[in-house]
């Protein structure tokens, strides 16, 4: 399940408040839909994914790297033999933050891009669109119960369920939520609240699944609130099967859509 959007947020923007099972799934299948549509359409993803991924480098422009996707964290970059390149030696561009870089350049000083056994460097690094990264995943104000947490378990005990996140007013946790503990990601996909349960989906947005001590925080990735309510209006033509809605989608999505070299 892959979602920008919650199903709360759903509910509350159709003007929903109790609903069945089977309405609740209708609604999250839509949701997803409606985030395919967006980040096809603008050929972006809004919720950051770990990655290692292999970029050439141009032997005409040895100090400067075109990145092949937004990048918002750069945490390794290796060489074809195996070296690595400090990562003081580069500078990102835009050099912010809180915005996702499209160029790498190498520093005054450094030995550039070129290099080792051939010209292509694997790049690690946290990928995707956001505008405030570094306001992206709050605490959430709850932590796992579990001691310790097993990168196998599907289910982690919290101490509320059903509590409000201070910050936002809203339930702490929403079916939908991409969730964060230590390094690794997770989707929530169902609450109990009489237990305090939460059912997630292990290791997404191509994290590892981890063992996590019990006490360790949780944290809630926020998208970029336009991208949400987009997602959000798009859902509800959905639900109300409004005409061809990528043909509706199209002129606004234009707009956002990532340029590539």
């Amino acid at each position: 399940m892959y979602t920008i959007a919650t199903l709360y947020e759903l509910q509350r923007h159709l003007g929903l408040r109790d609903i069945d099972a089977a309405t609740a799934a209708n609604l999250r299948q839509v949701l997803q839909k409606a985030s395919h549509l967006i980040e096809t359409l603008t050929q972006r993803r809004y919720c950051p994914y770990l990655e290692s991924r292999k970029v050439t480098v141009d032997v005409k422009t040895p100090r400067e790297l075109i990145l092949p996707d937004d990048l918002l964290q750069l945490q390794a970059i290796r060489r074809g033999d195996g070296s690595s390149i400090t990562l003081d030696d580069v500078r990102r561009v835009p050099d912010h933050p809180d915005l996702p870089a499209s160029l790498l350049i190498a520093t005054d000083g450094a030995a550039g891009f070129s290099g080792g056994t051939d010209a292509a460097l694997t790049l690690t690094g946290v990928w995707g669109w956001h505008d405030r990264w570094t306001q992206a995943w709050s605490d959430i104000g709850d932590s796992v119960r579990d001691n310790p947490l097993s990168a196998r378990a599907t289910s982690i005990s919290v101490d509320d369920a059903d509590g409000i996140d201070d910050a936002a007013g809203a339930p702490r946790f929403q079916v939908g939520q991409l969730l964060r503990i230590d390094d690794e990601y997770l989707r929530l996909t169902a609450i109990d609240e009489t237990n305090n349960l939460l059912t997630v989906l292990r290791g997404v947005q191509g994290s590892e699944p981890a063992n996590h001590a019990g006490g360790a925080g949780i944290k809630t990735f926020s998208a970029v609130p336009a991208i949400r309510d987009l997602c959000l209006r798009y859902a509800a033509l959905l639900v109300n099967s409004v005409g061809p809605l990528e043909e509706d989608a199209s002129p606004v999505l234009r707009g956002l859509r990532r340029l590539t070299a």
